[in-house]
């Protein structure tokens, strides 16, 4: 178990690892690139990374897909409105228009989860925890009878979180978050259709 210094120290490597990733992507960051933004010395990588840049990618998987939870919260896991619905969308669009092509997701789908068989895993276990997330939010507003019984809340959570997925790959590759914001906010629209005129 690490002590609080060392959790500390090892946060520290992690951080600066996936912003030399955000900036220069998986292949062109070095150790020694991450060393020298953390302020470490490579004696120090390998005590918390000892199987060297692998593993200290799977680390970076992990905070980074924390991050994307995070930055979501506490909307999220509150879905149980049509004004959280809106503080929620509101978060995501913000947040990504802000990041803008140095993203969390961004970094998990195009970089480190296509290098390593546990990044993909860890990539996975996001986006199922954000559907199921979504999803959730879906169900508490039919049992309100804030949205229709006829929307299915597996699909359309699924639908939404691959809307936001697509138009944050657009904004990194264009740095505008137009494409985001139009899809999210067309699935919004579906999941509003047929709702009682008094929600």
């Amino acid at each position: 178990m690490l002590t609080k210094k060392g959790a500390a120290t090892r946060h520290r490597i992690v951080t600066a690892a996936a912003a030399e990733i955000r900036e220069r992507g998986v292949n062109a960051t070095t150790l020694d690139d991450i060393c020298r933004r953390s302020g470490t010395g490579k004696s120090q990588l390998f005590h918390y990374f000892p199987d060297g840049k692998e593993q200290l990618l799977i680390a970076v998987a992990q905070w980074e897909a924390d991050q994307v939870i995070e930055d979501q919260q506490p909307y999220l896991g509150r879905l149980t409105s049509w004004e959280a619905w809106g503080q929620w969308r509101d978060t995501v669009i913000e947040r990504y228009r802000r990041q803008g092509t140095n993203c969390a997701l961004g970094v998990l789908i195009t970089e480190v989860g296509r290098h390593t068989p546990a990044g993909q895993a860890i990539t996975r276990q996001l986006l199922e925890k954000w559907q199921h997330e979504v999803r959730l939010g879906i169900e508490e507003m039919q049992r309100g009878g804030l949205m229709s019984r006829g929307v299915d809340a597996r699909r359309a959570s699924g639908a939404l979180i691959a809307a936001i997925q697509g138009g944050v790959t657009i904004l990194m590759s264009t740095g505008s978050a137009e494409h985001l914001e139009s899809a999210l906010d067309l699935c919004l629209d579906h999941l509003r259709a047929g709702a009682p005129a008094a929600a």
